[in-house]
């Protein structure tokens, strides 16, 4: 009996990425834009920009859509959650 071998990192990635580039026009059609920032233990971060930046509906966003598909398309993804570091940096303040 074969074990299942578990996916190489740069494969996750690149599903990770294929998919977010896969959603990016639709968030782009209201303003606002997606980015990869990172994953780690089945978490990825995004940045999210332009319009989505201080957007009331930015939960809805991540949760129901960005983190369903992701979860969806890629197993190995557990969650999303948003950098907002670059929040903090003086053309955001």
């Amino acid at each position: 009996m074969s074990e299942l071998k578990e996916r190489d990192l740069s494969e996750v990635i690149a599903d990770i990425e294929r998919t977010v580039n896969m959603i990016r026009p639709y968030i782009q059609a209201d303003g606002g834009d997606v980015q990869l920032v990172d994953f780690q233990d089945g978490i990825v971060t995004v940045k999210m920009l332009g319009a989505c930046a201080g957007c009331f509906m930015i939960d809805s966003t991540l949760t129901d859509g960005i983190q369903a598909i992701l979860m969806d398309e890629v197993p190995e993804v557990k969650g999303v959650t948003m950098d907002t570091e670059y929040l903090m940096t003086p053309e955001y303040i």
